[in-house]
Order: C-alpha cells, then sequence, then structure tokens
C-alpha cells in the first residue's frame, strides 16, 4: 500500500466501516439514541447500517469499483444522526462521550472528509 493519501484513504475508512458495522451488533443502545425520532424501528435500522456499513468497509478494503460511491451515499445517509446527536448533547440523552457537545459537533463536518475519502476509491490497477 502506497502513503499517498489519495490511496491509503479508502483503505483507512474502510476499517472504520468494518470497525463500526461491529459496534452497532454489539452495543446497538447508543446507536438507537442518534437514530432520528421519525423512523420507526430504530433497532432494525441500527443493524440494516451495520450491515450496510460492513459491506461498504469490505468493498473498499478489496477495491470494488462500487464501494466508493455505495460509501459516500451511506456517510450522507448517516449524516442526519450525527447531527440529532450534536443536538442532544449535552441534554443527558446520549450515552457516554456522544454526550459531550465538542465531541458531537466535531462528528457533522468529519462527515465531509470521510465522504471524500470514500470518493478515492477505484480498482487498483493490474500488476504489470
Amino acid at each position: 500500500m502506497t502513503k499517498n493519501p489519495r490511496t491509503a484513504a479508502p483503505y483507512a475508512l474502510g476499517g472504520l466501516f468494518l470497525a463500526s458495522a461491529v459496534l452497532h451488533f454489539i452495543a446497538p443502545k447508543p446507536f438507537e439514541a442518534i437514530m432520528p425520532r421519525s423512523l420507526p424501528a430504530p433497532r432494525a435500522w441500527v443493524y440494516g447500517s451495520g450491515v450496510a456499513e460492513a459491506a461498504c468497509g469490505l468493498g473498499l478494503l478489496t477495491r470494488r469499483r462500487w464501494a466508493g460511491p455505495a460509501g459516500a451515499v451511506l456517510l450522507l445517509a448517516v449524516w442526519p444522526a450525527n447531527i440529532r446527536m450534536a443536538m442532544d448533547s449535552g441534554t443527558g440523552r446520549l450515552p457516554g462521550p456522544a454526550d459531550n457537545r465538542i465531541v458531537a459537533w466535531g462528528r457533522v463536518p468529519l462527515q465531509i472528509p470521510l465522504i471524500w475519502a470514500a470518493l478515492q476509491s477505484r480498482p487498483e490497477p493490474p500488476a504489470s
């Protein structure tokens, strides 16, 4: 793997997606707390987004053509949950570090470089 940020970014994001996917299944409650309240069955949405993150993570790590655009769309889809978390931070409604306003609001603009990282994914050229 090269040290070029455009080449390395999708691998890093793939690892983040996989780690987050695992957390969706072993500790779903914090994710349920940030789900938009208008969505029914928050646990199902948490598990579904965990599956989507796992698929995108594996796709990014194996450089599948669809993985970059799919990862960017996934990040855009979960952005409202990050905004909800930021709006609810400091109220005692969120568990643990998510209740910290600085941490919560810091996640909102972080989506932009993560989307950039997803869009850097391209299939690796064949070895010559």
